[in-house]
């Protein structure tokens, strides 16, 4: 297959580390990040790079070894995982908001060996700490600590260790996982590659673009927006440790970005913060958005306000993309669809009661694609990969979609009991299950309330035990206690009696998803 997506110039032989380097080399004054006031060029990232890949070469880890990086957006995050690609090193991206025991959970994963971290998840760029990970055995642990010290020279990286090339693995990440835990993607840099070339040409975007992208950086969207196309078009990108609207309204103004990534409860965001705090944001020509729904209203909106093209991707991190906005598309294709299914991606549908695939010229059912954005798979979990991948080797969305007859597709429902949250995908039945572990708690449901700004919230229906009275700082307290992610506390609490049960005895979610639609519709959390 490698061979084939090569022969059709969907893959190449040119690694990320291998373009940083033209960069410095050919244009290694101009800039290749900005953070707040600091500007940091092409050259300062292959140095840099090169230094700290010097540094893990140093802890004596085999190639092909993991090492978990857990940094805020900004420059390091980026020189760390170019580092690890230079030292033959794999990195494990974990989310900077992950509480404890995800952490734990994708260390023991991956068996990764080291993790790049700092004190509070803030680092600056010349300096940084790779801490052991917790679960490793004393006797295989390995610590360094650099931050405040001189880098050593900048050489080749790893010294005689080969970069990693790619069609190697040069990254796992997390995915939601109906369990709660999540599960480990396994990448390519030639996916990435091939779908910059995707997103370059629905958005038309050249070197002369000035990219802001607001999406971490470990996760799909994140890494085509921040680590990969602007490398490849070689041209700047303006990124921000912690997300802030006005801070974001400022710094497209002061740096005249042309290209805003984000998902689409941080658009909303923006526009809600340009009601009191005006900004010039005419040098927007195109955003990509996803990861939850486009917001048909306020899509329009803020295509009016900015003159911006709001564009997106369907897809995962497991898929990539299998269906596509791009400019030349009517408004109404761009903001009512998911746009084109993407031929290079073979996309499929399926009946999700039967496995048949579904022929009719209007088709209705599962997706699935097989194709040069697609990953691996699953590190470490053979279940789960045999529910990703069709028998014969495509792999499958959570989603039921309708694709019409000119190959333009609508997301139409869910397989998955998951309520996104500002774009995370959160499993209702691992919320669920941390939930039942309050001891005042006799039964939860975990279903999505409607938010004008973050698509869904939590919101948990509670049935408290005899005797008890339960509030939502409670639950979350006892959340917090247990290590659980922020992103799955509820932010909305109903107690009841009884929760209704259906007539096989179980919880009748769809009674209660109705109840959060009429107790919270258009309304914030509370």
């Amino acid at each position: 297959m490698a061979r084939a997506y090569r022969a059709a110039g969907w893959w190449g032989d040119v690694s990320l580390a291998q373009r940083i380097r033209d960069l410095s080399e050919s244009r290694g004054e101009d800039v290749a990040f900005v953070a707040g006031d600091r500007r940091f060029s092409w050259r300062e990232y292959d140095e840099s790079s090169s230094a700290w890949a010097g540094q893990l070469a140093s802890l004596g880890l085999s190639p092909g070894q993991r090492v978990a990086v857990l940094l805020p957006d900004g420059p390091a995050v980026h020189v760390a995982l170019v580092a690890l690609e230079k030292a033959g090193l794999v990195a494990v991206g974990i989310g900077a908001r992950a509480g404890d025991r995800e952490i734990r959970h994708l260390l023991d994963l991956t068996g990764a060996r080291a993790l790049l971290t700092s004190a509070g998840r803030g680092v600056e760029i010349d300096g940084i700490v790779p801490v052991v990970a917790p679960s490793l055995p004393a006797d295989d642990r390995r610590l360094l600590d650099a931050a405040g010290t001189p880098l050593p020279s900048a050489g080749d990286g790893g010294g005689d260790r080969p970069w990693l090339g790619p069609d190697d693995l040069f990254m796992l990440n997390s995915t939601s996982g109906t369990t709660g835990l999540p599960k480990c993607v396994m990448h390519t840099q030639n996916r990435w590659f091939y779908f910059h070339q995707l997103a370059a040409e629905a958005g038309q975007l050249d070197d002369h673009d000035v990219f802001m992208s607001l999406v971490p950086t470990p996760f799909g969207f994140g890494l085509w927006t921040s680590h990969f196309s602007p490398a490849i078009l070689g041209c700047p990108t303006v990124v921000m440790d912690r997300f802030d609207a006005r801070t974001a309204l400022d710094l497209i103004e002061r740096e005249r970005a042309t290209v805003l990534c984000c998902v689409s409860t941080q658009f909303i965001m923006l526009l809600n913060a340009l009601a009191d705090h005006r900004a010039d944001l005419s040098s927007l020509r195109a955003m990509f958005t996803g990861g939850e729904a486009v917001p048909y209203e306020r899509a329009v909106e803020f295509e009016e306000v900015t003159g911006a093209a709001v564009l997106q991707f369907y897809g995962s991190n497991e898929t990539g993309a299998l269906s596509r906005t791009r400019l030349i598309d009517t408004r109404d294709r761009r903001l009512r669809t998911a746009g084109a299914v993407i031929e290079d991606m073979s996309v499929r549908v399926f009946d999700p009661d039967t496995g048949a695939e579904v022929t009719a010229t209007t088709r209705a059912g599962q997706p699935a694609g097989r194709g040069p954005a697609t990953c691996i798979g699953y590190w470490g979990d053979e279940a789960a990969n045999a529910t990703l991948f069709t028998t014969d080797g495509w792999m499958l969305m959570g989603d039921i979609v309708e694709i019409d007859e000119d190959g333009y597709l609508r997301v139409i429902g869910r397989l998955s009991d998951f309520i996104i949250r500002g774009g995370k995908n959160i499993s209702a039945g691992a919320v669920e299950d941390e939930i039942g572990t309050h001891p005042g708690v006799a039964m939860v449901a975990a279903v999505a309330a409607p938010d004008p700004v973050f698509g869904e919230r939590v919101c948990a229906y509670i049935e408290p035990r005899a005797g008890v009275t339960i509030t939502l700082d409670d639950v979350v307290a006892h959340l917090a206690e247990r290590g659980v992610s922020k992103e799955w506390f509820p932010e909305h609490l109903v107690v009841m009696a009884a929760l209704p049960r259906s007539s096989g005895g179980k919880v009748a979610k769809g009674e209660l998803q109705q109840d959060a639609r009429r107790r919270f519709g258009g309304t914030a959390a509370g």
